[in-house]
């Protein structure tokens, strides 16, 4: 029997192990390292970075000398002259074995600037690879952020209700005692049972809330899914929102993801003019060769020699069609150029805009912050005065349910307040590309 009970014993404490290891409590902060390492999405840019980089070692590479060998073996078969009239027809013999060796080096000294704005170009597609990874991460943890606040919004709510729930049964249980005295009534006893049924099933309607928004954070930032992640109240509890003007955040709008992009995107497309303009002008190059050639097929009858040669000099190459093609070719150049310039000066409007918006929110957060609280001490006093009166048979049971639905309503409004002062900060910090 003693066996049992330790066997029993151990299962269990092993099972409550596990559910215990099922819990961690996060950050903020660390909920962001740990994307930054395990999110997909953000891992998907940072390739894109990498191959951003590769490029740019590629187009490096036309800097340096380009250095081709050809080699062929081949048979020849018997030769036939004839006259021009196809007639008298005479059989040649030939060499049957050929061959060719050919080393040819060249190595461009000017090319009308093209591989220097191609080498610049990769620098920008880096550059730009680089600030769609920064944007993509804000998104990431603006979007994280709100899972986590919505998760401390719901613990909130779910302590609330679990507060409420404690003080229903009490009160249930005082006037089952009050009823047994004769000085309640039992249907005021059902009401009070079918508000607490109410709120157990809101209870559990949160609770599955949770578990939901736990399993996304989860997911999101590479843990098991089903690790139950609790927000780190006290370091929410103690944040202190930066206290700054509308001007100071307006500052940063030169320094937002979006804005930088466009200003990137302008100078890909000036980039892209330049080398049209390039396709004008003459190429340069130092050219090398050595050609080795078996046998001389060019005399008659054929020599089965081998016979090598070797120059080297200066080659220069110009397209003459370059000269009427690109001109509509720069000109679509230029247009797509104005048109990433309008689009800047939109993205900079649109960022205004969102961070004006962003900031009289958090101000009314704020003003929203501070008449809930004082709402809530008010109804927690209407609610004491209430069930006091109650007591006293000064009451009806509809004032009763009346105060305390006010109370519990007041109790997560102030927890919502609470949580959309961060939101709105953690959104301004988002817009400016700082979160």
């Amino acid at each position: 029997m003693i066996k049992k009970v330790l066997l029993v014993s151990v299962v269990f404490l092993g099972l409550l192990g596990q559910g215990l290891a099922q819990t961690r409590s996060l950050t903020l902060d660390e909920m962001f390292q740990l994307a930054d390492q395990n999110n997909n999405r953000i891992r998907l840019y940072d390739l894109a970075i990498s191959e951003a980089e590769q490029g740019v070692k590629v187009a490096c590479n036309d800097r340096l000398p380009s250095i081709q060998a050809h080699v062929e073996l081949n048979y020849i078969g018997d030769g036939v002259m004839t006259d021009r009239n196809f007639a008298h027809a005479v059989h040649a013999d030939m060499p049957h074995f050929g061959n060719s060796f050919v080393l040819k080096a060249s190595q461009v000294i000017y090319a009308g600037g093209a591989v220097a704005k191609g080498i610049e170009r990769s620098k920008l597609q880096k550059k730009e690879a680089e600030l769609e990874y920064v944007e993509n991460r804000q998104d990431i943890r603006f979007l994280l952020a709100g899972y986590y606040l919505d998760l401390f919004q719901l613990n909130n709510q779910k302590r609330v209700y679990e507060s409420n729930i404690s003080q229903t049964r009490l009160l249930v249980k005082d006037m089952k005692a009050s009823y047994r005295q004769g000085t309640a009534l039992k249907s005021d006893i059902t009401r009070y049972e079918l508000q607490l049924q109410s709120l157990e099933l809101s209870l559990t309607s949160v609770k599955d809330k949770i578990d939901v928004l736990s399993h996304k954070l989860a997911t999101a930032v590479g843990l098991e899914p089903d690790v139950l992640i609790l927000p780190d109240t006290t370091e929410l509890l103690k944040f202190n929102v930066e206290n700054r003007t509308e001007e100071d955040w307006l500052l940063e709008i030169h320094h937002t993801p979006s804005v930088r992009l466009a200003d990137i995107r302008i100078e890909q497309e000036k980039n892209k003019q330049d080398l049209i303009r390039a396709e004008r002008r003459p190429k340069i190059s130092l050219v090398a060769a050595n050609d080795f050639t078996g046998p001389i097929l060019i005399e008659v009858p054929p020599l089965n020699n081998n016979f090598t040669y070797w120059y080297a000099g200066v080659g220069i190459s110009y397209n003459i069609d370059a000269l009427f093609k690109s001109k509509r070719k720069l000109k679509q150049a230029q247009l797509a150029t104005r048109k990433m310039e309008e689009a800047r000066r939109v993205a900079e409007e649109e960022a205004e805009n969102d961070i004006h918006a962003a900031y009289v929110n958090l101000n009314e957060a704020y003003i929203r912050l501070r008449t809930q609280k004082k709402s809530v001490q008010l109804a927690h006093e209407n609610f004491n005065i209430v069930r006091q009166r109650y007591v006293n048979g000064l009451a009806l049971i509809t004032d009763m349910l009346d105060a305390s639905n006010t109370q519990l309503d007041m109790e997560l409004q102030l927890a919502n307040y609470q949580i959309g002062i961060l939101y709105q900060y953690y959104l301004l910090k988002k817009l400016t590309g700082n979160l």
